[in-house]
């Protein structure tokens, strides 16, 4: 039985995908009238064997138009999500909160050309929706996205996001996108491999993606690890950048990945 039904409904597994070890998309049922906008999260439960409830905040890698809600979920070792998580296959009922939460949305800036999205690990989620809609690239000449993981084998998405011109996710849009991907603890790996605030401070961020940092024009979205939001955005307050607010629009928008 669902927990105050009227706010919550069960819904179907209808796809995995194991990224690595760690990571893993899972695709799930959609209600109908359910409505996100790109960046948001949603609760998503397990019940357990015991009767109990298990609950994580998410957030959305799919499109606001998709039939499905899709999730990338990192596994934490004896987590208690995780360990319910981990086993269910397609088919197995998720419950879902029928409220979507967030504000990591692009409305937070009210000017701005380029959009830069820094993530580490699963922080990539939101990004991946956002990028998602068209809203994203009517509303911004360049975008870049950043993610930093400890191995390559957590570069979710890296296939959609690394450079492919004919891929139909950007469509005509692929000469104003940058993926830069980060690996900070696999030694063979060719390309950055300093944390994102370090980056930033050095320069080397800016000559991957080969387009210079500007208040007038830069805005910052930040998710990913507590220590990462919170050093990233102390990095960039340091180089002249204000958090946006809402009845203050300004240059950065960020949220913790968990």
């Amino acid at each position: 039985m669902v927990p105050d039904n009227s706010r919550f409904s069960s819904e179907t597994i209808t796809h995995l995908q194991d990224w690595s070890a760690r990571q893993r998309s899972l695709r799930i049922t959609r209600p109908r009238g359910y409505r996100f906008t790109p960046g948001q999260f949603a609760r998503v439960g397990i019940q357990r064997a015991d009767g109990g409830y298990l609950w994580r905040a998410l957030s959305m890698c799919s499109a606001a138009w998709d039939d499905e809600l899709e999730f990338l979920v990192v596994r934490i070792a004896d987590g208690p999500f995780s360990t319910e998580l981990w086993p269910l296959a397609p088919g197995a009922t998720l419950l879902l909160d029928s409220t979507p939460q967030g504000f990591l949305t692009i409305d937070r800036f009210a000017d701005g050309t380029d959009l830069w999205l820094l993530a580490t690990g699963t922080g990539l989620a939101p990004f991946v929706s956002i990028l998602r809609d068209p809203a994203t690239w009517q509303r911004f000449e360049r975008i870049v996205a950043v993610h930093c993981v400890r191995e390559s084998s957590e570069l979710a998405y890296r296939d959609a996001l690394e450079p492919a011109a004919d891929h139909p996710l950007f469509e005509d849009r692929r000469a104003g996108f940058t993926y830069v991907p980060v690996v900070t603890q696999e030694p063979g790996f060719v390309g950055l491999r300093d944390r994102i605030p370090a980056l930033l401070a050095s320069g080397a961020l800016e000559a991957a993606a080969g387009l210079s940092l500007d208040p007038a024009r830069s805005r910052f979205m930040i998710c990913g690890g507590p220590a990462m939001v919170e050093d990233t955005h102390r990095q960039l307050m340091r180089m002249g950048y204000r958090l946006s607010r809402l009845r203050a629009p300004a240059h950065i928008a960020l949220e913790n990945g968990w």
